[in-house]
C-alpha cells in the first residue's frame, strides 16, 4: 500500500510539476519534493529513472557544502536533516558520555541480565561500577536464589547512511528516510 501511494505521488510530482509551477522559487521547491519522494522509495532513491537526475543533483549539492533541499505543501511536510551515526540492537539503548574528553557512546541493556558473579560485591544491593562492560551490577533474588544482575554494555553499530529526514504525508503517516 505504501509503495502504491509512493509511486502515485512520484508520478504526480513528475507529470504535473511542469504544468503547475512557474518561477525559480517554485522550481527549487519542486526539486526538494522530488528528492524527498525519491529518497522515501523503499526500493532505493535511484530505482526509477525519473529519480536519478534529482538524486545525482542532491549528492553534488551536498558534496559542495550546500544545504538539504526542502519541500512543503498541502498534505506534505519534511523535517530538517538530522544525523545519527550509531544505533543499538534490539533490547539496548544508546547512551552518551561527555566526560572523557570527547563524546563516547555505548549501547546499554534496557533490562537487567544475569552477569558474572565476580562483578557483584559480597553484600546485598551494593552497587559496583569498576567494570565498564556492565552498569550497576548487584545481587538480586531470582526464583528464590541470589543472582548477580546488571545492565551489560555493547558497542554501537555504525550506520551506513547516518543522515535522515522525517517526512509526513497526510493520510499516509510519517516515515524516517535514511540517506
Amino acid at each position: 500500500m505504501k509503495s502504491l501511494l509512493l509511486n502515485s505521488l512520484l508520478a504526480a510530482c513528475f507529470v504535473a510539476s511542469p504544468y503547475l509551477i512557474s518561477g525559480s522559487k517554485a522550481q527549487a521547491e519542486d526539486w526538494g519534493c522530488q528528492v524527498i519522494l525519491c529518497l522515501s522509495n523503499p526500493g532505493g532513491p535511484s530505482q526509477y529513472a525519473e529519480c536519478r537526475p534529482p538524486i545525482q543533483k542532491l549528492w553534488r549539492e551536498l558534496a559542495e557544502g550546500h544545504g538539504f533541499p526542502t519541500c512543503s505543501g498541502v498534505g506534505f511536510q519534511s523535517s530538517r536533516p538530522g544525523y545519527e551515526p550509531y544505533y543499538c540492537d534490539t533490547g539496548y539503548k544508546l547512551m552518551g558520555d561527555d566526560s572523557r574528553g570527547g563524546r563516547q557512546v555505548t549501547c546499554v541493556s534496557t533490562a537487567p541480565q544475569p552477569v558474572s558473579e565476580s562483578l557483584c560485591w559480597n553484600s546485598n544491593d551494593t552497587y559496583h561500577t569498576s567494570n565498564n562492560s556492565v552498569l550497576l551490577p548487584r545481587w538480586q533474588r531470582v526464583d528464590g536464589r541470589r543472582q548477580c544482575m546488571g545492565f551489560p554494555n555493547a558497542r554501537p553499530n555504525v550506520r551506513s547512511q547516518p543522515h535522515y529526514i522525517d517526512i509526513s504525508i497526510d493520510g499516509a503517516g510519517k516515515q524516517r528516510v535514511w540517506y
